[in-house]
């Protein structure tokens, strides 16, 4: 499937995104297949198209999960400033 030009809102013209595969997809987040349709059944992972019966995903919404997944690792100050991370009271 090749890109093509497409015209948007503002007249500016942009290639289209080609959609990708689940294989794609999996491969590129170093998952597989069954876990995306795992994902997709529970209505979890990237948002994805359904084409009649293919799956298919745009690469923003791929990105756009990846970054919604990112987990921020900065600890967090303990309210009575005695206990270290990982540490507890006892």
């Amino acid at each position: 499937m090749n890109p093509r030009p497409t015209t948007t809102e503002r007249g500016q013209v942009s290639e289209t995104t080609r959609a990708l595969t689940e294989r794609e997809v999996a491969e590129l987040l170093g998952l597989s297949v069954a876990t995306l349709r795992a994902w997709r059944h529970r209505g979890k992972g990237p948002r994805f198209l359904r084409l009649g019966r293919s799956v298919r995903y745009l690469a923003a919404d791929v990105a756009d999960f990846v970054r919604a997944s990112a987990v921020d690792t900065t600890p967090v100050s303990s309210s009575d400033g005695g206990s270290e991370m990982g540490e507890l009271p006892l």
